[in-house]
């Protein structure tokens, strides 16, 4: 067998890592000094499937030296996982182009 470290490889999209825990989305590297957090908040049934209804949308400061009150800098809900990921990526895309939201 091969001493090879399994690297986890996680889901990508816009080339960010996308991570789910339950109810809960993390879009973006956490070594970056901001990430998306999605909370998924109610679904619907589709054609017998769960579908995200409500969603909000967290854009977090990772800094671990922040304050637990600066952590959180923008925050919104969305109807819908599309709508939230698109104002997401926005948010992010801006946030890490300046530095700071």
């Amino acid at each position: 067998m091969a001493d090879k470290k399994s690297k986890k490889q996680f889901l990508e999209y816009r080339g960010k890592p996308l991570v789910r825990c339950g109810n809960i989305i993390y879009y973006g590297n956490m070594n970056d000094p901001f990430v998306i957090m999605l909370q998924i908040m109610s679904t619907k049934k589709v054609n017998d499937l769960d579908v995200a209804d409500r969603v909000l949308i967290q854009l977090l400061n990772t800094d671990p030296d922040c304050k637990a009150r600066e952590k959180i800098v923008k925050k919104s809900e969305k109807k819908g996982l599309y709508n939230a990921m698109d104002i997401g990526t926005i948010w992010l895309e801006r946030a890490l182009e300046k530095g700071t939201a």
